[in-house]
C-alpha cells in the first residue's frame, strides 16, 4: 500500500483486524484508501467477483489447513479469486525431523528475552507434541518472569506439516501448475538446509 498497491486483507480474527486498524490510523490518507479488509475464514470467502493479479498466503497461514478438504476449500477460494494470468504465492516452513521426534514430555528452553508487550524480561520454554496421523505439530510456549520461578503465561500453537512435494501434488490436483520454488526470501533455491518453501503458482489451463 505504501508503494501505491492496492490491498484486500482477510483475517477471521478481530482482534488481529483491530491492530490493523490501529497500525492504518497511523498511516497518510492516501495509503489508508488503498486498504479494504474483511473478518473471514479464507476457506469460505467471497469478494463478489473480484479477481487479483496476486494472491499471498504468508507467514506459515497456509499450516492452519489441517485437512485435505481445508486444503480443497481455500484453493478453491484462490481460483475464484485469481485473475487469469495472476500469480499465487505460499509460504510454508520445512518440516524439521528433529522437531517432529522431540519428547514432549521434555521442554526445550529458549533464551531469556524483553517481552515487546509485558515490557519484562521474561524466560520461556517450548514442549514438541507431533501427532504423526494428523502431521499436526502442537508446540506450547510457556513464559515465566526471569525473576520468578512460576510460569504466567502459556500460548498454544498447531501447524500441518506439508513436506514440498505434498504441496507441490495439492496445488496440482486443484488446478494449479508450480512456475518458482524458493528456499528463502531473497530468491535463493529450496535446498536441504531449506526451513522454508516459498511456491509461486499460476492457474493450470484446462
Amino acid at each position: 500500500a505504501r508503494q501505491g498497491s492496492q490491498v484486500f486483507g482477510i483475517d477471521r480474527s478481530q482482534p488481529m483486524l483491530k491492530d490493523l486498524r490501529a497500525r492504518l490510523g497511523r498511516e497518510p490518507q492516501a495509503v489508508r484508501k488503498r486498504v479494504k479488509w474483511r473478518c473471514g475464514d479464507m476457506r469460505r470467502a467471497s469478494l463478489k467477483g473480484l479477481r487479483f493479479p496476486l494472491v499471498l498466503c504468508t507467514f506459515n497461514t497456509a499450516l492452519h489447513l489441517y485437512t485435505r478438504r481445508d486444503v480443497e476449500l481455500y484453493l478453491s477460494r484462490v481460483r475464484a479469486h485469481l485473475s487469469p494470468r495472476g500469480r499465487f504465492v505460499v509460504d510454508i516452513s520445512m518440516p524439521s525431523p528433529l522437531d517432529l521426534a522431540e519428547d514432549p514430555s521434555r521442554p526445550r528452553r529458549v533464551p531469556a528475552f524483553v517481552h515487546p508487550t509485558w515490557n519484562t524480561r521474561v524466560r520461556s520454554w517450548e514442549q514438541f507434541d507431533y501427532d504423526p496421523l494428523r502431521q499436526v505439530l502442537f508446540v506450547s510456549t510457556s513464559f515465566a518472569s526471569a525473576y520468578g520461578k512460576e510460569p504466567f503465561a502459556m500460548t498454544p500453537l498447531a501447524h500441518r506439516q506439508f513436506f514440498p512435494q505434498e504441496w507441490e501434488a495439492l496445488l496440482h490436483y486443484n488446478g494449479f501448475r508450480l512456475t518458482e520454488v524458493h528456499g528463502d526470501f531473497q530468491g535463493g533455491p529450496l535446498a536441504r538446509g531449506s526451513d522454508t518453501v516459498i511456491v509461486h503458482a499460476k492457474l493450470r489451463r484446462p
